[in-house]
């Protein structure tokens, strides 16, 4: 066979006994969408928490390589098997220091920052975790050259707001727009899932007494969905959400006291529901902060601090100003559509609420 038949021809019409190819050989298969796509590595800062974890699930069913970035990679297992073997990996990250971000960072094509706080002290508090973090992620990504950035903010994130947690949630957009000005910016509204810790946690208030205690009871909310908030994350990573702010939130929106006494309908326990001047809620507040000073951390405040009495006094709806989830083509999932599934443990007979109610019903007739 002369030199021009190997050039002109296709290397799939060699006998398989040519002396180029000595041993038998088949046709070369192109790379599936999936084979092509897990060339793509996303790093995913707080990839463990509530809302990273349902972003590494979606980037990992898209066949990206996920690189979870946590504090405590041994209690971030979870992950591994959202995907493939070795396709998701939790890996230890400091973003208080530039060397550990920067390590976990390299060879990323995209990041995402989900990292929060609720603790104003302590190393990891607002100011190190939502703004100085936020911005350390943004330069370094900027300087490696990653091609894509999605930050987790909140509605209600404001520079001049008196709440620190919402002033920390501006500072850090801010930080991050100034190093990477093409980034996404997700606002969500009070987000709710199965590992929530805001339905949940009202949940279990309610099987502590007949009357449940409420701090901004006529605060506007507007709960989104998760998975949602993680579609929206992830169409930021592929690049089919146009660089900006978003505000998300679901389809309906509701009082505090509303979104209570929803749950309460749900979990089918009667409570009444009363709600506290701002003024008692922020002496409450003062008490448990001062606890937790006293008892030098021993007792973490995770009942009410002062600066979540503050956040209370805002309305957490999306503004008319902002794009939405309308912008990313994604229709919200509404909370009387989810939260059955994942509150039916705080009723009184868990799992069998629903068979005592129909036998009850079945007596009757």
């Amino acid at each position: 066979m002369g030199q021009g038949a190997v050039n002109g021809g296709s290397l799939d019409s060699l006998p398989s006994d040519s002396v180029l190819f000595p041993w038998p050989c088949k046709a070369i298969e192109r790379p599936t969408d999936m084979e092509m796509q897990m060339s793509k590595l996303v790093t995913i800062f707080g990839g463990s928490g509530f809302v990273g974890r349902y972003i590494a699930r979606r980037m990992a069913q898209k066949g990206w390589r996920v690189r979870v970035a946590v504090r405590r990679p041994n209690e971030a297992m979870f992950v591994k098997p959202y995907g493939t073997v070795g396709q998701v990996e939790p890996i230890f990250c400091n973003i208080r220091d530039d060397a550990s971000v920067r390590s976990v960072m390299t060879g990323s094509d995209a990041v995402v920052n989900c990292v929060g706080t609720f603790s104003k002290g302590g190393k990891n508090n607002f100011y190190a975790v939502q703004h100085e973090g936020a911005e350390r992620i943004a330069r370094i990504a900027a300087e490696q050259g990653v091609g894509r950035i999605v930050h987790i903010s909140a509605i209600g994130a404001d520079a001049e707001s008196d709440s620190a947690y919402s002033r920390t949630k501006a500072l850090g957009e801010s930080g991050v727009l100034a190093h990477f000005p093409s980034a996404v910016i997700l606002r969500p509204s009070v987000i709710f899932g199965p590992e929530d810790g805001f339905f949940n946690r009202f949940a279990k208030m309610s099987r502590l007494g007949p009357i449940l205690f409420l701090v901004g009871g006529d605060t506007r909310f507007q709960p989104v969905y998760v998975d949602d908030v993680a579609s929206a994350a992830a169409k930021g990573v592929l690049g089919e959400a146009k660089p900006g702010v978003y505000e998300l939130g679901g389809p309906d929106v509701s009082t505090l006291r509303e979104l209570v006494e929803v749950m309460l309908n749900v979990i089918k326990r009667r409570r009444l529901v009363f709600n506290l001047p701002f003024w008692i809620g922020s002496l409450v507040g003062v008490g448990f902060d001062a606890m937790q000073a006293i008892t030098l951390g021993l007792f973490t405040n995770s009942v009410l601090t002062r600066d979540q009495v503050r956040s209370l006094r805002h309305d957490s709806i999306v503004s008319d100003n902002e794009k939405g989830f309308s912008d990313l083509g994604i229709k919200p999932v509404a909370l009387e559509a989810v939260i059955p599934n994942y509150l039916w443990p705080y009723r009184r007979s868990g799992q069998y609420a629903a068979i005592k109610e129909s036998a009850k019903n079945l007596r009757k007739t």
